[in-house]
């Protein structure tokens, strides 16, 4: 607790746990923005439906089902903001996110922490969800949070109360901020603010949380295993954990991105490689560290001469139309010779061991915890998941995805049945038995 904290409130966080009332930091003026939007449950449904195929790459899963997969109750959403504070200078700054609520149901509610995965964009974020209020507004793809729009449809709609950060440096309360991808500080502290505003925002509703559940997927798989740590150390019950393609041991990640054949063996022909948006993530994960570490001079000492103006300027502007992509470097080419391979520069080293140091591999969860992971992710080389399972303790559980790459892993995890996650089950289907 630091001096930025100007209040606390209490989070009831387990049923299970004797009802145990404990903490978490109160950021102040949390507010939900606007009227609330209700969903109709039969849209909820029609929209998870037309973006599954998007998701369900290499067919890996059946269509959606209506009789299975159909959600029970209309939804309501709100934007709601907070402030939280940089770590690093105590800065206040305000954020956004989304409260999504089943409609109609009182009393106590388990709560969702979803924690989003990387977007490639400053604005398609959970809280733009709330363009639903319009009838007539289409969600696209490439304009909105799609992967929300599936948790709020399996969670919202069946009995969950869903709180979903937009993160520091996105959203409509951006105001041109840097984002923090893969900080682990700043990450932290903004979803904790966010998930205190949105049970604020809860009990002023007149319900209030029962048990607490996370999940998340990618980029927010990563954030969901700092997110349970931080609770674990402040002794806040959390009842379990889901982590879709759990990224965590980040140096050997960042080592796999740029060169997938020192993980794939060359008998392994099939296995796909590293998608072209790796090179943009490469970039947002050097600006972010440039920028939350001090590492100042990191584009200079990390990127080859001759693809740092196309860096800055993604960094600046996120821009990554036709033209632009056809001058994007080859990810086998983008960095310092021999960066992995010994002393480069101080800030490149300072850059792995701070990668090292936020990584979430070593870690003994004293609650249940699964990892969802595709046994074709592009982005996840399934070796890169094992130690964690190894290493996580007697609550850590694998759930390998059959033929699964990065969406279909995140779809499978919520839809899928047990034939394509070996033998267990949905996300939402686990959630229920521990509620």
């Amino acid at each position: 607790m630091t001096a930025h904290d100007i209040g606390r409130r209490r989070l009831l966080t387990s049923a299970a746990a004797g009802a145990a009332w404990l903490t978490l930091p109160l950021a102040a003026q949390a507010r939900a923005d606007g009227a609330r939007v209700l969903v109709a449950k039969e849209r909820l449904d029609g929209l998870a439906a037309t973006f599954f195929a998007a998701f369900n790459e290499g067919s890996v899963l059946a269509p959606f089902s209506p009789g299975r997969h159909a959600a029970r109750h209309d939804v309501e959403l709100s934007r709601i903001s907070t402030l939280t504070h940089l770590p690093d200078t105590g800065e206040p700054v305000e954020v956004s996110g989304l409260l999504a609520v089943p409609a109609g149901l009182s009393g106590p509610l388990p709560v969702v922490s979803w924690q989003h995965g990387t977007i490639l964009s400053f604005d398609q974020v959970p809280s733009n969800l709330i363009r639903l209020a319009s009838e007539r507004y289409e969600l696209r793809d490439d304009a909105d949070s799609i992967e929300t729009l599936f948790n709020v449809q399996r969670f919202a709609g069946n009995g969950y109360a869903v709180v979903a950060a937009d993160y520091l440096g996105k959203g409509p309360l951006r105001n041109g901020r840097d984002e923090a991808y893969a900080v682990k500080e700043a990450s932290v502290r903004c979803c904790l603010d966010v998930l205190q505003a949105g049970i604020d925002e809860l009990e002023r509703s007149g319900r209030r949380p029962s048990s607490l559940f996370l999940n998340g997927w990618s980029q927010g798989a990563l954030n969901t295993q700092w997110l349970k740590q931080d609770l674990q150390q402040r002794g806040i019950t959390v009842a379990a954990s889901a982590a879709q393609s759990p990224f965590n041991d980040l140096p050997e990640t960042f080592h796999y991105w740029s060169d997938p054949p020192s993980f794939i063996p060359s008998t392994e022909t099939s296995y796909p490689p590293p998608p072209a948006w790796i090179v943009p993530c490469l970039i947002v994960l050097l600006g972010s560290y440039r920028r939350y570490y001090g590492l100042t001079d990191l584009f200079e000492t990390a990127i080859k001469p001759q693809y740092r103006a196309f860096a800055e300027k993604y960094w600046s502007d996120y821009k990554l139309d036709a033209e632009v992509a056809k001058t994007m470097p080859p990810v086998a080419d983008f960095l310092t010779e021999g960066f992995f391979e010994r002393f480069t520069h101080d800030t490149n080293s300072k850059l792995l061991r701070r990668l090292a140091d936020n990584s979430t591999t070593f870690w003994n969860y004293d609650s249940p915890i699964r990892f969802y992971y595709g046994l074709a992710d592009e982005a996840l080389y399934p070796r890169l998941v094992k130690m964690a399972l190894a290493s996580g303790g007697r609550e850590m559980a694998g759930v390998p995805v059959k033929g699964a790459s990065h969406r279909a892993t995140f779809l499978a995890s919520l839809y899928g049945d047990s034939a394509v996650l070996d033998g267990k089950s949905t996300v939402l289907d686990w959630f229920n038995t521990l509620r």
